[in-house]
This record gives structure tokens, sequence and C-alpha cells, in this order.
């Protein structure tokens, strides 16, 4: 029969003072409170890898900057990951991955490959007026933005 833990609450957690040796405060369902001797406190999620069945954390972030709240939250979606047989590190490359090539596909990136395939249908002065009213006008306010967006 699985422990019962009791849920850790945001005053425990702000009054955790540091020991000697880092120790956790369990909040349940695989959340940790790592206590580190310097003093700081991060937010881990520990499991079970879905096919080789090794232990593995994951960093959430630090307390206070994330509270109890968000990283209850996180938990929750890492362990709904987990009974889908998906492992939590590597959704999390994969999203980032994702996010990494969305935002190089921003619009001043778009505009330069349009740029290149216009560059030989239209005059050379039509060419310039283009890009300089381009990098003038467009790219400083909106040339990072990705195109999803």
């Amino acid at each position: 029969m699985p422990r019962v833990v009791k849920e850790l609450t945001d005053i425990k957690a702000r009054q955790a003072k540091p020991k000697e040796k880092e120790f956790n405060l369990a909040d349940g369902k695989g959340l940790y409170l790592r206590v580190k001797p310097s003093g700081s406190k991060l937010w881990i999620f520990n499991y079970y890898r879905p096919f080789s069945k090794k232990r593995a954390n994951i960093g959430l972030g630090t307390y206070p900057e994330l509270p109890l709240t968000e990283a209850r939250d996180t938990a929750k979606k890492y362990n709904g990951l987990l009974i889908n047989g998906i492992d939590p590190q590597e959704y999390r490359v994969e999203q980032k991955k994702i996010e990494a090539k969305a935002q190089s596909n921003t619009f001043q990136h778009v505009a330069r490959k349009w740029l290149n395939l216009k560059e030989s249908n239209v005059s050379e002065i039509y060419y310039k007026k283009i890009v300089n009213r381009l990098n003038r006008y467009i790219f400083p306010k909106m040339g990072k933005t990705p195109i999803h967006k």
C-alpha cells in the first residue's frame, strides 16, 4: 500500500531552513522541494521512465519564482504524460525544439526569402527601395515576430 504523503503548504516551503546536507520535502505524486545547503530551493519531479523503469528527476524551477500551485500543475501534466507512456524529459526536449523552430521562422526570415525570389523579377532600383523600406519601417517593429503569430 502506498504511503500517504501530507501535501506541502506554501508556509512550510517558505520556512524550510537549509541543513548541512540537501533534503527534499515531499508534496506527493512525484513533486519535491529540494532544499540545498546554500539555501536555494528547487522544485523537482521524480518519476520512473516509462520503458527502462529507471528513476529520473526533472527540475521544474526555483522556489519562490515558481509558486507551489504552478509546480503542482506541471507535475500533474507530467503524470498525465507518464500515464500515456511518454517520458516527460523527452517531451520537454521535443517541445523546446518545436518552439525554437517556430521562433526561427520569423517575419524577417520569410521576408528575406521573398526578397530573394523577387530580386530577379524587378528592377534594381525598385528592389533597393523595397529593401530600404523593410529595413527602416517594418523589421524594427515586427521583424522578430514569429509567422504563426
